[in-house]
């Protein structure tokens, strides 16, 4: 198995740099291929979307796009997929941070009844939704 990191999701989405978006598409054909096994975490998907949204300033709408793309790469293992997905819907429903929004969502997977915070915009949108 081998990890992702951020950096090989970048260069394959965004091609800005030449040899290494070759790299990395060639990783993910062999793994579309079922010749290697690719996975990834959490932080890599969040450290995306700050990177996305600051240094690239993509908008709102440009990195829920590009976040439902890596999402929709079954030939890569994400743990927890679902809960991501689910989050980035909320995300793009909602006017909270994407953090937030997967926060409600693991907490409600994981069967909280309420959320112990101080945040207002997260205290109105706790919802089993």
């Amino acid at each position: 198995m081998i990890f992702v990191d951020t950096n090989y999701f970048l260069r394959f989405l965004l091609a800005d740099i030449s040899l290494q978006h070759k790299e990395a598409k060639r990783l993910f054909q062999q793994a579309a291929k079922g010749e290697i096994r690719l996975f990834t975490s959490t932080i890599v998907f969040f450290e995306l979307y700050w990177i996305l949204t600051s240094f690239y300033q993509k908008s709102k709408p440009q990195t829920i796009k590009i976040l439902k793309d890596i999402l929709l790469l079954s030939f890569i293992k994400i743990e927890e997929r679902e809960i991501l997905e689910k989050a980035l819907a909320k995300f793009q429903k909602i006017n909270l941070e994407l953090e937030d929004c997967y926060n409600l969502t693991y907490a409600c997977q994981k069967g909280a009844e309420k959320i112990a915070t101080f945040d207002k915009k997260l205290i109105k949108n706790q919802s089993p939704s």
